[in-house]
Formats: structure tokens, C-alpha cells, sequence
């Protein structure tokens, strides 16, 4: 049935296919996934079995598409230069698997600046990027670029953060953007009614162009817009608000973009499955919103 494409962070715990196995016991449409421990600059590679058996249970869950989030100590923007380049290493390591797993989408945040500056920090990840990029040439695997909070030194609070370094990279086909509800909220974008939802796809497609959004984050935030404070909240019960939600999940110029919940949850994932069903409540194909583009 036609519609959107819901899904959540899994855990790989057990192996990659664990995770598309959890996200199918739940009713996942889609998963994101980190293709190794997520605080770890070191781990070992995949084997062959668990590539196959990744494939396997792939081909069982029918879930698709599978994304891939970048590890938390991978900072592109550093201007430590030890870390910078142990940050490119582990960009083009990931990458890599990603290939090996055949995941197409990989989300990265920008990095932190560190204090030394906007432009030389996009100017650093731009240059990482272009690495990475000629590292995997031949590859397939998309560099999607996320949508940042704002807080501290970040990157990627702004969209022209992000249209700097999509407009000045090759192969612009190897890069595209994910938007975090949260992280839009807390660095000052408003959406959460009609006409400044509209507003901000009109922004999104001057700077970045619709073609470029890949995958979406849907979360909810503990802070309020403008915060620059990074805290994600289960659906409805944050300061973004089942409006926005609907708004969101009945834009049928995003039905083909992946919706990935990253909301708290225990081992059970019974969270995921209350905000799973809330998602689905809210759309209402009768309703569905005039493309914005």
C-alpha cells in the first residue's frame, strides 16, 4: 500500500541481520543501523558469514531501505590533526561496510569546529569528504549529511552549512541530507503549523534541493525551538508536537524518504512500537498535503 516508510534505530548486537530480525518483530518498514560499535575507533571486520547471512535476512524481512549511521567519534571538522585523521579512516572504514552490507544510505553529522571557526571547520569536512569520496570510487554508497542542533561547536545547525559542502563536492551524487525534526526545532526552525512548514521546504529546496533529502529522523524534542540543546523526546510528548507529526507523515512528496525513529527505549523497544503506531494513526491518505516543491 502506498504510504510512508516507517522505522527505528536497532541495535546490531548478535550480528548485522539481528537487527533487521528486531526491526521486523516490531513492524519496522525501514531500519537504521551502525555497521559496528558506535564508541569504538577499533573493530573487526565482517565475515563473510555475516554478510550472507545479512543478505538472507534482508530478503526475509523485506525491509527497505536499511541506513547506516556513522560512529559517535568521528569528527570531520576537527582541527586536532591526529584526530582528523583518524576521523577519515574511520569514515572510509565505515563506508567500506557499508558497501559489504549493501547499504546505500550512511548519515554523518559534520563534526565539531572545536572553537576554531564556522569556515574552517566546513573547509576541514569538505576535504574529509572529498577523501572519503576518492577512497570508495566506484562505490554507490550515499554520504547523507544530518541536520544538526546547534549546540556547542557543531556543524550543520544552518542548511547553508550543509549546502556549503553539497555544492562543493564531487560527485555531487554521492552526497545527500538528512533532516532531524529535533535538531531543526532546536536550531531555530519552525514547522509546526501549515504555513511554516511550507515556509521551511520552500528554504530547504532554494538551498539543497528536494532531490537531495534522503532520510528523515523523526523525533520529538525535550527542549523548545531555538534551544541549540540536542534531546530527543518520544512523539507527542516534546515541544514539537503531534501537528508538526502530521503535517510531516502526510506530505506526500516525502513518502519516498525513510522515517527512522531515534527516541529512547529499553530492550524491549516497547517505546519504538507506541511511536510506530502513533506515526500510522496520523496519516490520513484522504488528507495527504500538496507537494511543496
Amino acid at each position: 500500500m502506498e504510504g510512508p516508510r516507517f522505522g527505528a534505530h536497532m541495535s546490531i548486537a548478535g550480528g548485522p541481520a539481528e537487527a533487521l530480525r528486531r526491526g521486523k518483530s516490531i513492524g519496522c518498514d525501514t531500519i537504521q543501523i551502525f555497521t559496528r560499535p558506535a564508541n569504538r575507533w577499533v573493530s573487526r571486520d565482517l565475515t563473510p558469514q555475516e554478510i550472507a547471512e545479512f543478505e538472507r535476512a534482508r530478503a526475509e524481512t523485506g525491509i527497505a531501505p536499511i541506513v547506516a549511521h556513522s560512529s559517535y567519534l568521528i569528527n570531520l571538522a576537527s582541527p586536532d590533526p591526529d584526530l582528523w585523521e583518524r576521523s577519515c579512516q574511520a569514515l572510509i572504514i565505515e563506508l567500506e561496510r557499508c558497501r559489504q552490507l549493501g547499504i546505500r544510505e550512511y548519515v554523518l553529522h559534520p563534526g565539531s569546529h572545536r572553537g576554531e571557526g564556522i569556515e574552517a571547520g566546513l573547509f576541514r569536512v569538505r576535504e574529509a569528504l572529498k577523501r572519503a569520496l576518492e577512497a570508495t570510487a566506484g562505490d554507490d554508497t550515499i554520504i547523507v549529511l544530518e541536520t544538526t542542533a546547534g549546540q556547542g561547536d557543531i556543524l550543520g545547525c544552518q542548511l547553508e552549512h550543509l549546502a556549503f559542502l553539497l555544492h562543493n563536492i564531487t560527485p555531487r551524487e554521492r552526497l545527500g541530507i538528512c533532516v532531524d525534526t529535533a535538531h531543526l526545532l532546536a536550531a531555530g526552525y519552525e514547522f509546526r503549523h501549515a504555513a511554516a512548514y511550507a515556509a521551511f521546504w520552500e528554504e530547504f529546496d532554494r538551498l539543497l534541493g528536494r532531490e537531495a533529502l534522503r532520510v528523515i529522523h523523526v523525533n520529538d524534542s525535550k527542549r523548545d525551538l531555538g534551544s541549540q540543546v540536542d534531546r530527543h523526546e518520544h512523539l507527542g510528548q516534546g515541544f514539537l508536537g503531534l501537528e508538526a507529526l502530521r503535517l510531516l507523515v502526510n506530505d506526500r512528496s516525502l513518502w519516498h524518504v525513510p522515517m527512522i525513529l531515534e527516541t529512547p527505549k529499553g530492550p524491549t523497544m516497547e517505546e519504538d512500537v507506541r511511536n510506530l503506531a502513533l506515526l500510522r494513526s496520523l496519516v490520513e491518505p484522504s488528507f495527504a498535503i500538496t507537494p511543496t516543491s
